[in-house]
């Protein structure tokens, strides 16, 4: 355990952002999970509803940060591919 008071700080701050990733990193994959159980319903109009939000939701953790700007690039993508493949 740090003894220093900036050291301290630090850790609480650290557990603070690493709470805050872990809640919008699940809310992208619970969004994604949406997406593929239209897709497996075989539901076209869901799956679209359902990949605007996915589509939104991985853009917000791309801009605070949580997902590197292609990785988040490569997931939209890829759900779109599938969406789009449906037809």
């Amino acid at each position: 355990m740090a003894n220093i008071k900036s050291a301290k700080k630090r850790i609480s701050v650290i557990e603070k952002k690493t709470l805050r990733n872990k809640m919008i990193k699940s809310r992208v994959k619970t969004s994604i999970k949406k997406v593929d159980a239209a897709m497996a319903a075989g539901n076209k109009e869901a799956a679209t509803a359902a990949l605007t939000a996915a589509v939104s939701e991985i853009s917000k953790a791309a801009s605070k940060g949580i997902y590197h700007k292609n990785t988040a690039s490569r997931k939209i993508s890829r759900l779109t591919k599938a969406v789009n493949k449906m037809a």
